[in-house]
């Protein structure tokens, strides 16, 4: 009598995870973005201004901070294809003898620094008290919710200027115009702070009764790891849409600043200084002044809120 042969099964080889790449190639949001062109345009379109932004010391033909390379002579030259114009200076140049295309290249600078810098400080406001309001409620988050409605009473712009005003005359630096950039990077920050800390203690309300929560608490998590911890992580979607359509509520913001005359000094322009020193000679003929500034600030704006609108519907659950 033979034994019958017993087959051993053959083990399958452990199924290896793919790696980021791949699954950042193969996620619905780069799918989504890959479908539509408009966003694609909008995306390189702010990715070339970042770079533009970044690099301006290599990029830029002329430095107009540089008082050395800059003569009195050369202002309100039309750019170059106008008659008139000065093959050395493409965009012409402004009242000041500085070259337009160098200088919106350095207010880009500026304009997106202080732009991203704000939102940073909004979002770590915002988030943090969003979180404190959220996670501990009673008397805590009648405090934040109070005084963030009071400020939700007043326009961001107000609010910007108040805390601008404030801060130039505390820091004596209402004439000298040293450290106005942070100036305004707190100013615009503490105008928008409201809306992330509302989103947050909206979402920290529901994760604070999770399991995952009520565990952490009964092995003896410390709150404040809790929060930053567990809850955090959960909640940061809604707030990266959030930052990425301030962002451009931001740039526009420190660009009406500066129009007004709050902003950026004349030495150190960002893009709505350009505009602001533009607007005075409009009528007199010298367009471009005003046009190629005013003109890459309306495309950075446009290219940074259709990302955000894409953000936001792309990561809505509701629209997938």
């Amino acid at each position: 009598m033979t034994d019958a042969a017993v087959e051993t099964p053959i083990a399958s080889p452990p199924v290896r995870p793919k790696p980021l790449w791949r699954r950042a190639l193969e996620s619905d949001l780069l799918y989504s973005f890959r479908r539509q062109k408009l966003v694609m345009a909008a995306a390189a379109a702010t990715a070339l201004l970042t770079l533009l932004a970044v690099f301006a010391p290599l990029i830029a033909p002329h430095t107009p901070f540089d008082l050395s390379t800059i003569s009195i002579i050369d202002a309100n030259l039309p750019p170059r294809w106008i008659e008139g114009g000065d093959p050395q200076f493409l965009l012409g140049t402004d009242n000041q003898g500085r070259d337009i295309f160098s200088t919106i290249i350095y207010g880009l600078r500026i304009s997106i620094g202080v732009g991203v810098l704000s939102v940073v400080v909004a979002m770590t406001i915002g988030v943090t008290l969003g979180l404190a309001a959220g996670y501990f409620g009673g008397r805590v988050d009648s405090i934040i919710m109070r005084v963030a409605d009071i400020q939700l009473t007043f326009p961001a712009i107000l609010t910007a200027l108040l805390v601008d005003g404030v801060l130039g005359v505390v820091l004596n630096t209402h004439k000298s115009g040293a450290g106005k950039v942070w100036i305004l990077i707190v100013a615009i920050g503490l105008s928008y702070w409201v809306q992330y800390a509302r989103t947050v203690r909206g979402s920290t309300l529901v994760e604070r009764n999770k399991d995952y929560v009520q565990a952490a608490r009964l092995i003896g998590i410390n709150s404040f790891a809790i929060m930053f911890r567990h809850v955090l992580p959960n909640v940061m979607g809604p707030v990266m849409v959030i930052a990425t359509i301030n962002l451009a509520l931001a740039i526009i913001t420190e660009a009406t600043l500066s129009f007004l005359g709050v902003g950026m000094p004349p030495t150190e322009p960002s893009l709505g200084t350009l505009i602001n020193i533009g607007y005075n000679f409009l009528f007199s003929g010298e367009w471009w002044i005003v046009a190629f500034p005013g003109f890459t600030l309306a495309i950075l704006v446009l290219a940074v809120n259709l990302l955000g609108d894409w953000l936001r519907d792309a990561l809505n659950p509701r629209l997938r």
